[in-house]
């Protein structure tokens, strides 16, 4: 059976495509609606995909027999004759077409895939799918594992596909600035909702700065909503013998800049509170100074939904980001979103955090080590 999939804005022009590609014989196996275009899911259309299919070599249609033509009330004897060889045959034929189409559509509906894969790119597909990872995405790994697979039909073994899938994931990600080229900006400021490790993360950040560089640093603390948040890091300034001025509005800010004029690095801290507050963001915007002398990162936990994760960059986006932080890979086994959320905003992170030991339990992120985590292997 030749099974092809349509994609068209309404059911009445996918039928007729289906009609124009197949013909009139053709069925359709599964119908459903998707949204094509947008970013982050925004501006979508809806559109109609169809999964239809088509015999290439339709039986021919069954002729009755001379007998039967000549015989309009078989006798009881002859209603219990068995099938002549040929129609036993067209019938088994028949009923075989008719399994093998239950089955397709079971195997569609069960997996949720516009193509049907041999079994090993079945099982790299999955994997993707179970790590949380956009279809968008998945859908480009394996186009190219397709290639792979008919390129090189004596190398499909499991630990090849495993490979080629890894090599895939990690040409997604290469396009992504991980390398920073650019000189280190005295202004850090990270940005986020609340709970995802900000505070502890700066610290963090700040404790590498002081012990493996030997850097002379400041705090700036604009999170004056949380409770005992000013407290907690005054507690890893006193640690790090650095200066913590605390800012609630705009010439607050721009005074600790003055006082902390003599430091080589600047950690900006801010509050979360509700992202989803427009109002949230306009302070930050007019509170916060975003220059030349800044380096702006958004925070996201990896435990978050991918959806939240959209929103959460749509709202942020608003201010001059330049790279993402991900911190919580200790309290998740899936990192797809990790992917989606790097895709999708065409930047790189710069950390990845798994755990609440401060200077340690972060690393420089790296599409080596997303594609580490995303099949499995030690944390790092």
């Amino acid at each position: 059976m030749k099974v092809k999939k349509f994609v068209a804005p309404s059911m009445n022009e996918a039928m007729k495509m289906v009609r124009a590609e197949l013909g009139r014989d053709a069925v359709i196996l599964h119908s459903k609606v998707v949204q094509t275009g947008g970013f982050f899911g925004l501006f979508a259309k809806k559109k109609i995909e169809v999964l239809a299919g088509v015999d290439p070599d339709p039986l021919p249609p069954r002729q009755p027999s001379a007998a039967a033509s000549l015989t309009r009330q078989p006798s009881a004897a002859a209603s219990f004759a068995p099938l002549p060889v040929a129609e036993r045959e067209e019938d088994d034929s028949l009923a075989r077409e008719i399994e093998e189409v239950k089955a397709l559509i079971r195997q569609f509906n069960a997996r949720s895939s516009s193509l049907l894969y041999p079994p090993p790119l079945a099982e790299a597909e999955q994997r993707l799918v179970r790590q949380g990872m956009a279809d968008v995405y998945v859908r480009q790994v394996m186009d190219r594992l397709l290639e792979r697979w008919y390129a090189d039909k004596d190398g499909r073994s499991p630990a090849a596909v495993s490979a080629w899938t890894k090599e895939a994931v990690r040409d997604l990600l290469s396009t992504l600035p991980f390398v920073k080229t650019a000189e280190q900006k005295k202004y850090m400021i990270l940005l986020g909702p609340t709970g995802v490790g900000k505070t502890t993360t700066l610290a963090k950040m700040a404790g590498r700065a002081v012990l493996e560089q030997g850097k002379k640093i400041g705090f700036i603390t604009a999170d004056t909503y949380r409770i005992a948040a000013i407290d907690q890091l005054k507690t890893y300034a006193d640690i790090l013998h650095a200066p913590l001025e605390v800012c609630y509005n705009a010439d607050d800010f721009r005074t600790a800049k003055r006082k902390l004029a003599g430091c080589d690095l600047v950690f900006v801290d801010t509050a979360g509170r509700n992202f989803r507050n427009p109002q949230y963001v306009d302070e930050l915007q007019k509170t916060l100074e975003f220059d030349s002398e800044t380096e702006t990162f958004l925070v996201f936990a990896a435990t978050g939904k991918y959806d939240d994760m959209k929103t959460i960059y749509h709202h942020f986006s608003r201010l001059p980001i330049d790279r993402l932080i991900v911190t919580k890979l200790d309290e998740t086994d899936s990192f797809g979103t990790i992917v989606n959320v790097l895709l999708d905003s065409r930047l790189a992170a710069a950390y990845f955090t798994n755990g609440q030991n401060v200077p340690d339990d972060m690393v420089e992120a790296s599409a080596d080590r997303l594609v580490h985590l995303l099949f499995g292997a030690e944390r790092w």
